[in-house]
């Protein structure tokens, strides 16, 4: 399991690759909406004032492990790439197919 902000921090890191690699090329793609569904364990700790903390369970886990238990979220993540001087700009990416990309 990893914490669902590292999987964010990832997604963010892949997205970034994928934009400075396609810089060059004559063909890109704009980003749209990044939808990432993620069963995640809902963990707390401490008592009332504990932090609750969320972590990205590997596809096929069991619905149970201790206390915790697992839900599914969705979340729609729309990118902006931000200049130094705040402007927004369209994010455009590319990159090699993976296998299993959808």
């Amino acid at each position: 399991m990893i914490e669902l902000a590292e999987m964010i921090r990832q997604l963010r890191h892949e997205l970034n690759a994928a934009m400075t690699d396609g810089a060059g090329g004559p063909v890109r793609f704009e980003l749209g909406p990044v939808e990432v569904e993620a069963t995640v364990a809902v963990d707390r700790k401490g008592g009332a004032a504990g932090k609750v903390r969320f972590w990205v369970v590997e596809a096929g886990a069991d619905g149970s492990t201790g206390t915790q238990r697992t839900h599914r979220i969705s979340l729609t993540l729309q990118p902006k790439l931000v200049a130094p001087d705040g402007t927004r700009h369209t994010v455009l990416i590319s990159g090699n197919e993976v296998d299993d990309e959808r």
